[in-house]
């Protein structure tokens, strides 16, 4: 099985590599064209399918309270996940039970006898979703829960009188949402859901990368589309997350308009807030400790070198990175590799994302410090459409 993984993962690379024009020898130019030709039958696929809910010949399911679906157009590193948990959390300390739907992506599937109950249990709805958290405590380990699920659950625990907030994960978000009211849901948080048109939201999020919006304006697998860009019209806001000024912002404000002219559009930037011990949640350090020191950066992340850029931007000097691919779950061979690496490379320290922090295994003995680096959402321009999107949603308009 791990050498069919990494034979898939290497795939995986060396398409990406293709799509980003990495490669440009004689087979790679003659697979782009296939690409392109999967990506223009895909693409009729999508629109064929958007036309059916359109036409109600395939018909949304309603859930019995407010439905906020958070999503992208295209496939990964738009900055989704802190955006999910910053809008749970506001929701939650305006006095409403938040539940966040997931499907768990790439997450370790039931047990075997579990899927064969389900399929001869006459119907499947009734079997219960996986709840990553409800609130109080986190339930799954994040190979059963998906890196991203259990990185909202451990973040968004009850503490110091702060409200919690439920995460569950199932292929079925309409069935996990059903099980989440049982519990006291009063508004569900689709994640990933803008293609999730099985379920009808009451506010479409739409999140978008303002340094790469539409990466080379493709469809899979020719590009990082999942769906045409026209379609950014199904939104209610649209969310410009990487932010920081310039004309480039403006250009993109004026296409996103001319495509949806009643959108609602607020700038935002991941902004590091500290570091975090990988094995020890109670050690925390100021973004100062990087300053000046030799660091090994190790992420399998979709877009590395944002995470790279804040390292060097914080004073750190790289002097060893590894990449993964995105959603690599890590072996403990590979994590020994890295820490000898860095040991060659004198590394001071070593750094990884929150997100591959829940992916590590067991660490190895006399390593340097192995931290992570927390990233917050930050609202800079459009506070005022972020506030009055909070109270639509607590009102239930």
């Amino acid at each position: 099985m791990l050498i069919i993984r990494d034979s898939l993962e290497k795939l995986e690379q060396y398409v990406i590599e293709i799509i980003n024009g990495e490669r440009r020898h004689g087979f790679a130019r003659i697979f782009r064209y296939f690409l392109f030709f999967l990506s223009r039958l895909y693409r009729n696929a999508v629109q064929f399918r958007l036309s059916l809910y359109n036409s109600s010949i395939l018909r949304q399911r309603v859930l019995g309270c407010f439905v906020v679906s958070v999503g992208n157009l295209t496939t990964g590193g738009t900055g989704k996940t802190p955006l999910v948990e910053l809008l749970a959390r506001n929701l939650a300390e305006r006095g409403k039970k938040v539940a966040i739907l997931s499907r768990g992506y790439r997450s370790k599937p039931r047990p075997l006898w579990q899927r064969i109950k389900s399929l001869f249990s006459g119907n499947p709805e009734l079997v219960p979703p996986r709840f990553v958290s409800d609130g109080e405590r986190v339930l799954l380990d994040s190979a059963r829960a998906g890196d991203e699920p259990y990185m909202l659950a451990r973040n968004l625990l009850s503490r110091n009188g702060r409200p919690g907030v439920m995460v569950v994960v199932d292929k079925n978000r309409y069935k996990g949402g059903t099980f989440a009211t049982r519990k006291g849901a009063d508004i569900m948080i689709l994640d990933d859901g803008f293609q999730h048109l099985k379920l009808r939201p009451w506010t479409n999020i739409l999140v978008i990368d303002s340094t790469n919006p539409f990466h080379n304006h493709e469809m899979l697998p020719c590009g990082m589309l999942r769906e045409p860009i026209k379609n950014l019209r199904r939104a209610d806001y649209i969310f410009l997350t990487k932010s920081n000024g310039g004309d480039h912002l403006r250009h993109l404000r004026r296409f996103l308009k001319s495509h949806n002219s009643q959108a609602k559009i607020i700038e935002c930037n991941h902004v590091p807030c500290y570091l975090e011990q990988v094995d020890d949640a109670e050690k925390t350090y100021a973004l100062a400790t990087l300053k000046g020191k030799r660091v090994a950066a190790l992420s399998a992340i979709a877009v590395p070198e944002s995470f790279e850029g804040y390292l060097e931007d914080l004073g750190a000097e790289l002097v060893y990175r590894k990449r993964f691919v995105d959603h690599h779950r890590y072996r403990s061979a590979e994590l020994v590799e890295f820490c000898r690496k860095a040991a060659e490379n004198q590394a001071e320290l070593l750094l990884t994302t929150e997100k591959d922090a829940v992916r590590l295994p067991q660490l190895p003995a006399d390593i340097p410090p192995f931290l992570f680096l927390r990233v917050e959402i930050k609202i800079l321009k459009g506070q005022e459409h972020f506030e009055n999107c909070l109270s639509q949603i607590c009102l239930g308009r």
